[in-house]
Order: C-alpha cells, then structure tokens, then sequence
C-alpha cells in the first residue's frame, strides 16, 4: 500500500509517499481501506517535533527520538472495512465505518488496522471526508465542552475558524449557548454562520485586553496562559485549555480544565449524527490525494488552515 512515512522530524519536505507492507487484522482488530482522513496541527506538530513548551523530552521520549516510531502519521479515517480479524463480531467486510486510532495512529494510509471496538458505522447520509472531516475537532471540542453549556451560558472560543473552534462553536450554539468567536478577519462571515453572536478580530483586538467576561472560556491556539484565561472568566466560569504548555496542563484544575480528549465511539456516533441531521458543519479547507500531502502540511504549518485538511488517499 501507498503511505506517507515521517522518517525523521522535519519540515514538510520530510513526508514522503511510500510503498509500505499493507496491515493485518490481528485479533480484535480490522483493516480499513482509507477512503478519506484527516492532517490535523497534531500531525503537523508530531512532524515537525514543535511540542508545547516543556513538552519536548516528554515527546520525544513518548513518540520517538530523532522521528516518530510510528513513521505513519493521522489518527482519523472513514473507509470499508476490508479484513476483519478472529474475535471481531458486529463488524463485517464491506461496511462502511469511522473512527480515531490514537498514538497507533497510521491512517496517513490507503489501509489501517484498528481495533475494532475503535470504529463506528459512517451514516449513509455522511460522506466519507465529511466524516473524516469531523471526528478531530468534533471530538476534541464536544469533550472540553462537555455538558457545560446551557441556554445563555456566555462562550468565548479562541481560534474559532480551526477544526477544534469551528465544532465548538456551532455545539455551544446548538446547546443555546451565546457564542464569542476569536479569529482573523477572513473567517469572520463563516464564524458568524457557525453560530458565534459576536466575532473578535484578533489582528486588531487583543481578547486578553478585553474586560468582558465569559462563562466559557475555551483556548485552542496555545495564546491565553492558565492566568490570562482565569482573569476572563465571569465568576463561577471554567477555562479549557485544549491547548496549553506543560507548566499550564499541569496547574490545570478546579475551574480551568486541560489534558487530552478521549476518542469515544458513542461521541463519535452522535457526531457523526449532527453531520447526517444538518445540525452540524464539517468546515473543510481543501480536500487533496494522498500524493500532495507535502503541501497540505505546508498549509497547516502556515497558520491559515480553516477547518480541516481531508486527504484522500
């Protein structure tokens, strides 16, 4: 099978399209033939070994020294299921199904294998990079968000145009939530139709300076600290840290909140559920194969991605 192997950390120019030994589907596991997945800042970040601030030894020593051990990158695919192994029951051959596969990751790939209680059934009414397209950020912002937001409850979300803020944008609007989106001028317009009432234009206003507070007060571009965000909040407020350095991660707690998002099924299905309904946007910046990933990197590595990146290999 094709595949894009990061063979050391690098630039974008250290991605390479390479034929790899395809996967197989041990036990408890299935091989998905890739029909789209996602090239998320993580990706980007693991490539390029760019670690949050004190996170760098932790990093290297948890992903690899001088390049990640795990040469393929992506954790997000949509795909058919194509092998399936001993064990496996409610899965079958030819389904169309979804999913995330953490540190394994390997989805940068015409084929992966994952565990099978990992995948969820794709909607039929959802397409393959809509859905490859969603789960990233669509998981990440509804586990910061949780059940917090109630009808009023005030939200400001920092990065609102990436693939984090623009679902968290549109499920604090959808719970009733009164939605600030922080971006640049570009993205205003798409932020507003996600669902923000007020957008903050961060090349002319520093949301820092600001003396509105927020219920809410939810981080994904790593520029509000664990103290600046806690001075926005309205009393009784919760800051999420979805970015943040390690000094930050580990302060974080009582009403600010970090760490990572867990990558569950059941989430994922009424996700994906949103997208089928209409209810929910999968913002998609370009949709490229597998064989112009190089430049797709280039395009995160730049800051101006909106939404997500859906390479289709």
């Amino acid at each position: 099978m094709k595949a894009a192997v990061v063979a050391q950390y690098g630039p974008p120019e250290v991605v390479g399209v390479q034929t790899v030994a395809d996967p197989v589907a041990g036990k408890g596991r299935v091989v998905v033939r890739v029909h789209a997945t996602a090239l998320t800042s993580g990706d980007a970040r693991i490539r390029g070994a760019r670690f949050p601030r004190g996170f760098a030894i932790l990093g290297r020593l948890a992903l690899g020294i001088r390049g990640p051990r795990r040469s393929v990158l992506g954790v997000v695919f949509s795909g058919v299921v194509e092998q399936v192994g001993s064990g496996v029951t409610g899965v079958a051959v030819g389904d169309e199904v979804c999913g995330m596969t953490g540190m394994s990751m390997g989805a940068h790939a015409e084929l992966v294998s994952v565990k099978a209680a990992k995948v969820v059934p794709k909607p039929a009414a959802v397409t393959h990079a809509d859905a490859a397209g969603i789960l990233f950020g669509g998981i990440t912002a509804k586990h910061f968000l949780g059940d917090r937001v109630r009808p009023g409850t005030t939200v400001l979300v920092n990065g609102a145009s990436g693939a984090v803020g623009a679902a968290a944008v549109q499920l604090a609007a959808l719970a009733g939530g009164e939605v600030t989106g922080v971006c640049g001028p570009a993205n205003a317009d798409l932020v507003r139709r996600l669902g923000a009432k007020a957008v903050i234009d961060h090349t002319t206003t520093s949301v820092l300076e600001s003396s509105d507070r927020y219920d809410l007060v939810m981080e994904t571009v790593g520029t509000i600290s664990l103290a600046a965000g806690r001075r926005m909040l309205a009393p009784g407020g919760t800051l999420l840290l979805v970015a943040a350095n390690l000094a930050d991660t580990v302060r974080a707690r009582g009403a600010a909140v970090a760490g990572q998002a867990s990558e569950d099924p059941a989430t994922m299905a009424a996700l994906l559920d949103l997208v089928a309904s209409g209810e929910l946007e999968v913002v998609i910046d370009r949709t490229v194969p597998l064989d112009e990933i190089v430049e797709a990197h280039r395009v995160v590595d730049s800051g101006r991605k909106v939404g997500n990146i859906v390479v289709l290999p």
